[in-house]
């Protein structure tokens, strides 16, 4: 973007600035004119800045008017908490992010005085990660708040920060943040890179920018890890990982990922070893069950009938004596149900989402039974999947799961437990070919890893480690 420089005299300063602030009612402009001839202009949006400070600060500029020179002008405005710029791209975009601009005749600069009154909200609990036992503060909104949260836990001298203006226009303010020495060069060559791709101005949270960086935008599972927990953020910096901030945004991405970490939780390293251990395994288990639970009974019930016990055969026949649809018809209908039922709870204010979750999964699953439109089978697996899906520790790996199940049940409804285990190896060799930043997103060793216990599903006790290696929530 070409930059516009400012030039020595006022008034074509403000030919340039003004045309790009009009039609705002809201931004304030004052001229002020000092009594040997020297002219003052300010502009600050009303809204965005502390009336009182910048009164200070005029009062401690203009202080002397009678007698103040050019050199006396300087000489304040050099002891104040200010900045320069010199050019009306800088100036215009420091007025939109909040502060007071001063423009001085004569001078080829402008100062921007540090008076903005950002509207945060106060810091509270992480919402979408909750720990039984942990630190429970979230971030934030203010990217100014968030990176100090992480800064509070890392006191590391080799903990860097760099700052970036993404998009065509250059209004999002993002930071990535990494620890020299520990991170790889490659990947955070790569974060910068993709940062500076970025064409899009309408960045209203961290979600739009992961999609616009993550290496196959075709693919279901999320490629980047999220979070809203400074915890998991520095222990992540530390198993030298690219944590990257986005203004307005209270989750952060963290980068490379894989399925093994998107899948770990705080918890996993709260608590003891055995129980972390147990948990991860509950995890992992919750993967296959949400994949093919329903897929499986569909393709035994259509076509495999003689592998199933001959009491269970005849339990199950019994339950869907009276169910006028093929099984692929039955589990579609409870499963958009539930989906429906989800959505509902979450789009709803949280008392009344949650009377609606469970009233409503309970009194449609007794009605659906009753009316012999599902059988009471169909409504126990649906509602097994429907708890497992939950205890994915990131959202958006849960909902890949949820739509990749309704895949696996039309190929099990159309090709049997042969097509499930097609989908499984295609599923399998998708995993295994993708890649996060350069990284690979899935090993088949990660099920059990004694080199590199963060990345596997049983976690060892963290003495067993060795002198200087890293570990924590990655």
């Amino acid at each position: 973007m070409n930059q516009t420089p400012l030039k020595e005299h006022l008034y074509d300063n403000l030919s340039v600035i003004l045309p790009q602030l009009k039609d705002m009612d809201d931004l304030i402009h004052e001229k002020k004119t000092l009594p040997h001839g020297q002219v003052v202009y300010y502009l600050y949006i009303k809204e965005m800045n502390e009336a009182m400070q910048i009164q200070t600060f005029l009062k401690l500029l203009l202080q002397d008017h009678a007698s103040l020179t050019k050199e006396k002008l300087e000489s304040n405005l050099s002891m104040m908490t200010t900045r320069t710029v010199k050019t009306s791209e800088e100036l215009v975009d420091a007025i939109f992010q909040g502060h007071c601009v001063v423009l001085i005749n004569g001078f080829q600069h402008a100062y921007i005085l540090e008076t903005h009154g950002t509207k945060k909200r106060s810091l509270g609990d992480a919402t979408s990660e909750t720990v039984a036992r942990g630190p429970k503060i979230g971030f934030i909104e203010d990217i100014n708040t968030n990176l100090a949260l992480v800064r509070q836990r890392l006191k590391n001298p080799d903990l860097k920060t760099v700052d970036m203006k993404i998009g065509e226009k250059k209004y999002t303010q993002v930071s990535i943040m990494y620890i020299d020495g520990i991170v790889e060069p490659s990947v955070l060559k790569e974060v910068k890179k993709r940062l500076k791709q970025v064409t899009i101005d309408d960045i209203q949270d961290s979600g739009v920018l992961e999609e616009l960086i993550e290496d196959n935008v075709y693919s279901p599972f999320p490629q980047i890890q999220n979070t809203e927990r400074p915890d998991k953020v520095a222990s992540a910096l530390n198993n030298g990982r690219v944590a990257i901030f986005v203004d307005h945004s209270p989750f952060i991405l963290i980068v490379p990922a894989s399925l093994a970490t998107i899948m770990q939780s705080p918890d996993d390293y709260y608590e003891r070893w055995i129980a972390a251990s147990l948990i991860r395994l509950l995890r992992f288990t919750s993967i296959f069950l949400t994949l093919f639970l329903s897929a499986i009974y569909i393709a035994l019930v259509s076509f495999h009938q003689g592998l199933l016990p001959t009491t269970l055969a005849i339990s199950i026949s019994s339950t869907r004596e009276n169910v006028p649809f093929p099984p692929i018809v039955e589990a579609l209908i409870m499963e958009m149900t539930i989906e429906l039922l989800r959505e509902a709870g979450l789009r709803l204010p949280n008392p009344l989402g949650q009377t609606i979750g469970l009233v409503g999964g309970v009194v449609i699953g007794q009605a659906a039974v009753q009316a012999h439109i599902v059988s009471s089978i169909m409504v126990i697996i649906v509602s097994v999947i429907a708890l497992a899906s939950f205890t994915f520790p990131q959202y958006g790996m849960g909902m890949s799961f949820r739509v990749l199940r309704f895949v696996s049940m039309f190929t099990a409804a159309t090709f049997g437990l042969y097509g499930l285990v097609l989908f499984m190896l295609v599923l399998l060799t998708h995993l295994t070919r993708q890649k996060s930043f350069g990284t690979p997103y899935f090993s088949p060793d990660f099920v059990f890893s004694y080199k590199n216990e963060d990345n596997s599903i049983i976690r060892l006790p963290l003495k067993n480690q060795k002198k200087g290696e890293r570990h924590g929530q990655s």
